[in-house]
């Protein structure tokens, strides 16, 4: 793994494959000195994870499809922190990152990642498949674009809970994030439609790191200079972001999230990203040069977070050293805790398929790291017989 250049605060970043635009820097937020520096710890948590994933996956410890998220980490967590706690979160399959800065322990998110029982799901969903209800994630969603309308389901579901159950006034915004690949899916329009018509509390983010696959942006979606039109049509409110600055991120975010909050409407963000590694691990990189993959990483997302910290006196070079040794020790006791679990038996093909007890299916429990009670309908009662009553 390269070691990427600190960044100076002022940098250019891609809105395609080619063409750069420029980040004015932004002040530190008023944020208690601890926030700011867990924040650069989350973000080298998530890149330390992902070169592992990298090096397991190599191995052979983790199969099927992994998609790292190196080069992107300020998105996940900039706009995670930009949130409340409460905010519903729903996503793709490049989703490691997104479930560590929502705050899934890093042996929950290996352990799937291996397909173990310690796993977030039981090691039954694996890398495309992380979710962490406790912590209001819902998925990493393999299919392309199929997260986007149960965003605006979940939108739906928190705006009628306040609303119409609880008799107030909306206060949970939901994040949909996905790929610029899945602009183009006809669920998106159908689900940004609903959204713009219900006036529905949800933010699509699309997180434009200007390769659908390997696939350049600009051969294959219309009007990829400016994908805020897309969400114009159908009358969200819109927003452009650099999604390689991590102050820009919150700072952005967090204003967009409580006008939606308020004013209980969606939105739509164009978040200009760059991945430094391929779409996934199969993926050889031969639709882009390495010279620009160079320039790229001296837009260093983290780099550029920590010369912020730096400069404003928040960390010091020996306070970022000290973070690197947690964070690998974090990752290295994750690997450990994932070597060690069980491999799901066979019986549990049966199990997760009903919330209860029906015929040969034993119903259903919640994984390990959420306590492993067992799921009971909350919505009717049960006298006990096996089957649906």
């Amino acid at each position: 793994m390269r070691n990427f250049v600190r960044a100076p605060l002022t940098m250019s970043i891609s809105t395609s494959s080619t063409t750069p635009v420029t980040s004015q820097p932004r002040k530190l937020p008023s944020l208690p000195a601890e926030t700011l520096v867990s924040w650069l710890r989350q973000m080298h948590l998530i890149r330390e994870f992902e070169v592992r994933c990298m090096q397991s996956y190599q191995e052979k410890k983790i199969g099927g499809f992994c998609h790292v998220y190196i080069g992107q980490e300020a998105v996940a967590v900039g706009c995670t922190a930009a949130m409340k706690h409460e905010d519903p979160i729903v996503t793709a399959y490049r989703d490691h990152g997104h479930a560590l800065a929502r705050g899934m322990t890093s042996r929950a998110c290996m352990a799937e990642m291996y397909g173990k029982v310690g796993g977030c799901a039981k090691g039954k969903g694996g890398s495309m498949h992380m979710f962490d209800r406790p912590n209001n994630l819902f998925g990493g969603h393999g299919i392309v674009g199929a997260q986007t309308p149960l965003g605006a389901g979940l939108a739906f579901g928190t705006k009628y809970e306040d609303e119409v159950i609880n008799g107030g006034k909306n206060r949970r915004v939901t994040l949909a994030f996905l790929g610029d690949g899945a602009v183009n899916q006809g669920a998106f329009y159908e689900a940004m439609n609903l959204a713009g018509l219900f006036d529905l509390p949800v933010i699509f983010i699309v997180e434009n790191n200007g390769y659908s696959m390997g696939t350049a942006i600009h051969r294959g979606t219309t009007m990829s200079h400016d994908l805020t039109i897309k969400g114009r049509a159908h009358g969200l409110k819109e927003a452009t972001i650099d999604g390689m600055d991590m102050l820009a991120v919150y700072h952005d975010m967090h204003e967009l999230a409580e006008w939606c909050r308020a004013n209980s409407r969606p939105a739509f963000v164009d978040m200009k990203c760059y991945r430094y590694k391929g779409h996934s691990m199969s993926d050889p990189r031969k639709y882009r040069t390495r010279e620009e993959e160079e320039r790229h990483e001296l837009n260093d997302p983290i780099g550029k977070y920590e010369r912020a910290l730096l400069d404003h006196g928040v960390i010091t070079d020996e306070t970022i050293k000290s973070i690197m040794a947690s964070c690998r020790e974090e990752v290295r006791d994750a690997i450990q805790f994932s070597n060690e679990s069980p491999e799901p038996p066979m019986s549990d093909l049966y199990t997760d398929v009903f919330v209860e007890p029906w015929g040969r299916f034993p119903g259903s429990s919640q994984p390990d790291f959420t306590g492993g009670a067992t799921n009971v309908c909350s919505f009717r009662a049960t006298n006990g017989k096996e089957g649906l009553l």
